[in-house]
């Protein structure tokens, strides 16, 4: 099957009904991540962060689940739904901090820290979920490492910059952080949150963990630079929830500019600007609208997990939920 350009007059209302048409015909639902294409997230059953999204699939009464995402993404909804369907509309669309870290890596540093606890943000491959004790997302990471005996070490994985900031809140000495990073977060960097901030000094600040940029925003409430009441440090879903309750006219948001549309959706009459404006993950932008025409018509790429690595993996996202509330998946 074959589609025109979406963004040809006439035909993005066409392409949408084909969607759903195929949608209803396959028995399935279709959810977005908050940093796909816009035209993806307004044909979405269901748009989200990736947990969020992960835990809609699993209580879903659709037989298949179209994921449009990146492929761990996938691979959780599998680990979380293992008797349905998951396809994703591109298998090559993947994350270069799930990349950051593989199981014979998490394993040979667990063989350095015998009797460590294992804690790995979600935002991890099914092998790494397996090789874990508990999983943790970016808005209950720090009660999930409160919640381990202190005499414990940690090891907190992959992500350096989200593992700073819980090392940060929680004061413990004895968490050990891997060195991986997400290249988009990582590059919104402190001088372009300083500038923007002085460009427009009565702006919330809305900064996720992962960006390079956190601790920038931390010292900037704190030298007096930007009220510190303005700065919030959140998840995606955390993002959202600010933006229904703010009373500011002007955001600045430091995360991957695709959930801009959400924020936009959400609070209509608040400016919301990007940090930096070239913070595009590719991997994200791969789901195209004929991709996804492609995997509803001919059922592909279906995404597969190891039973015995999705029980461990299984595991280990269960601990999370109990631990606080999971939120939002990063």
């Amino acid at each position: 099957m074959t589609i025109t350009e979406v963004g040809a007059p006439g035909l993005r209302v066409d392409w949408a009904d084909q969607v759903r048409r195929l949608a209803r015909e396959r028995d399935a639902v279709v959810l977005a991540h908050n940093y796909q294409l816009p035209e993806i997230q307004d044909v979405a059953h269901h748009t989200g962060d990736s947990l969020a999204l992960s835990r809609i699939a699993a209580a879903a009464e659709q037989s298949t689940i179209v994921f449009c995402g990146v492929h761990f993404m996938a691979e959780t909804a599998k680990i979380l739904a293992p008797e349905k369907t998951v396809l994703i509309p591109d298998a090559a669309a993947g994350c270069s901090l799930a990349d950051s870290i593989n199981a014979a890596e998490l394993r040979e540093w667990k063989a350095q820290h015998p009797g460590a606890v294992v804690v790995s943000y979600v935002n991890t491959t099914a092998e790494v979920k397996a090789e874990t004790d508990v999983c943790c997302t970016s808005s209950n990471a720090v009660e999930v490492v409160a919640s381990i005996p202190a005499d414990r070490e940690v090891l907190f994985l992959p992500d350096q910059f989200l593992g700073a900031h819980v090392r940060r809140i929680t004061g413990r000495e004895n968490l050990h952080v891997w060195a991986g990073e997400c290249h988009v977060h990582a590059g919104i960097n402190g001088a372009e949150l300083t500038a923007r901030a002085a460009e427009d000094p009565s702006a919330e600040l809305f900064v996720h963990p992962e960006c390079g940029c956190a601790t920038s925003a931390l010292y900037l409430a704190g030298a007096g630079a930007v009220e510190p009441e303005r700065v919030k440090i959140l998840s995606t879903g955390g993002m959202l929830d600010a933006a229904r309750e703010t009373k500011a006219r002007s955001v600045l948001v430091a995360t991957e500019v695709g959930m801009l549309h959400q924020l936009r959706r959400a609070a209509p009459e608040v400016d919301f600007r990007a940090v930096n404006d070239r913070a595009s993950c590719h991997y994200m932008k791969m789901i195209t609208p004929e991709k996804l025409l492609r995997a509803l018509a001919e059922g592909r790429d279906e995404v597969h997990v190891d039973p015995d690595t999705a029980e461990r993996a299984r595991a280990s996202v269960r601990r999370m939920i109990e631990i606080g509330r999971p939120g939002g998946g990063e």
